[in-house]
């Protein structure tokens, strides 16, 4: 159901809304992270470096279209804060139709250039043809992926985290269910993995307007669903673009880690594979109390409750503090046992668990940037979240070049390289984040 939260308790309503989007992103991320570990046990670790090596791609196109998902539910939070139900129907059918047009004509861009992008990442010969087969079969699925993302924003926009976590959770379940039958009875490999993750992305896509023609007045569109109104595209498309690039620029970034790893052979891409999944999930409360806190405090926005919405980014950002040093102790304690769970190989295990031990050193800052980042998708300043994360992901690769090239530390330069772009998001963050805050006491001191 819908939730107002321009009343009421906001630490309350942060920690609710938070955690079942913290558990559907872990749910969404168990249709790769099943892959790759049924794939790795089942079939081999060549077929887990083929399942990992495609990642960045498939995750930059999927952050893409979800960029325009998060950029659209900001619009629809404002104004389900303000009130304006006949242009929230009217933004919701645009952005829908616009969504689905640009998501099938980067599936078909994406699958007619599989095969020079995954020579670009420099992905070996050895698990070369099974990348393409998988990567191919991951992008026909995409407009489905962005169809049950698109509807869960616009539910979560309007204060509903938890439906969209009960359609994602039965999927999930199919999913698995949908690699073991595949992989496992039916000897598909990778190819049956693919399979399996596009029908259950389907599944959600499917389940989720269901749930909304049925229970969501706002949303029962019928016929307006076909409503493409002109006048909002531009900024439909400039909250979308803005944010779709900021989600894709943090993807371009790791491709490029993922060619220079792809140089340092089997084991460390195996390893950063693995070290990757796990980061995707240490990551997620993180980003999803940023998330929560741009749904919160856009509602808030929109009704003129400024205070409130101030309020929600010190609560936010002091759950931000806390998880991101609760993950890096536990991270640096349990290192061998986490990346076990992936591989049995004692070399990729060796590498793994150097880089988890490092990182987990660092893990409190990528909470303080995602904070910073819910608090200016919230008042609606998308460019600074765009230019923090460009500056981010290029400190990041330019600096791993010679660490890994010239001074030759191999794949520990890796967690060094995040700690340095982390270290510049913030230098850059942060000194906008108390400008743009000292300017909103002023109007609001204003204004009383």
């Amino acid at each position: 159901m819908t939730h107002d939260f321009t009343k009421g308790p906001i630490l309350g309503q942060l920690v609710r809304f938070t955690i079942p989007l913290i558990l559907g992103t872990i749910l969404q991320l168990t249709y790769n992270m099943a892959d790759s570990v049924i794939v790795g046990r089942f079939v081999g670790k060549t077929a887990l470096a083929a399942v990992g090596t495609t990642n960045p791609l498939v995750t930059l196109v999927l952050l893409f279209t979800n960029g325009i998902c998060l950029g659209a539910g900001i619009l629809v939070s404002t104004l389900y804060g303000a009130g304006k139900l006949a242009e929230l129907r009217r933004q919701v059918s645009t952005g829908l139709i616009a969504g689905i047009v640009f998501s099938v004509t980067v599936s078909i861009l994406m699958m007619l250039l599989a095969e020079p992008l995954l020579t670009l990442l420099q992905v070996e010969a050895v698990f070369f043809r099974e990348s393409v087969h998988y990567l191919r079969i991951i992008l026909f699925g995409i407009v489905f992926s962005f169809l049950y993302n698109y509807l869960a924003s616009m539910l979560r926009a309007m204060g509903d985290s938890r439906s969209p976590l009960i359609f994602l959770a039965v999927s999930a379940a199919l999913n698995i269910g949908g690699d073991l039958l595949f992989v496992v009875c039916f000897h598909l490999g990778v190819r049956g993995a693919a399979l399996s993750t596009v029908i259950c992305e389907m599944m959600s896509a499917v389940l989720c307007l269901a749930y909304i023609h049925r229970e969501i007045p706002e949303l029962r569109l019928g016929k307006a669903w076909l409503v493409f109104d002109r006048s909002m595209l531009h900024k439909t498309v400039s909250y979308g673009f803005v944010s779709a690039m900021q989600q894709s620029t943090v993807q371009l970034g790791k491709l490029g880690t993922q060619a220079i790893v792809n140089t340092m052979g089997v084991n460390a891409t195996a390893a950063f594979n693995a070290t990757n999944r796990f980061d995707d999930f240490a990551t997620i409360p993180q980003q999803n109390i940023a998330h929560a806190m741009t749904s919160v405090m856009a509602q808030n926005v929109g009704a003129g409750e400024k205070r409130r919405a101030a309020k929600t980014y010190r609560l936010g950002m002091i759950m931000e503090v806390i998880y991101g040093l609760g993950i890096g102790g536990i991270t640096y304690f349990a290192a061998h046992l986490l990346i076990r769970f992936f591989t049995r190989d004692p070399g990729v295990i060796a590498e793994g668990e150097k880089y988890l031990r490092l990182i987990a050193l660092f893990y409190v800052l990528p909470g303080i940037t995602n904070g910073v980042q819910g608090y200016f998708r919230g008042i609606g300043d998308l460019s600074v979240t765009l230019w923090s994360s460009i500056l981010n992901m290029a400190v990041r690769v330019l600096s791993e070049i010679p660490m890994v090239f010239y001074l030759g530390m191999q794949f520990e330069a890796i967690p060094w390289s995040y700690l340095f772009g982390w270290i510049a998001m913030c230098a850059f963050e942060i000194p906008w984040l108390v400008r743009t805050m000292r300017r909103g006491k002023k109007e609001t001191e204003t204004d009383v």
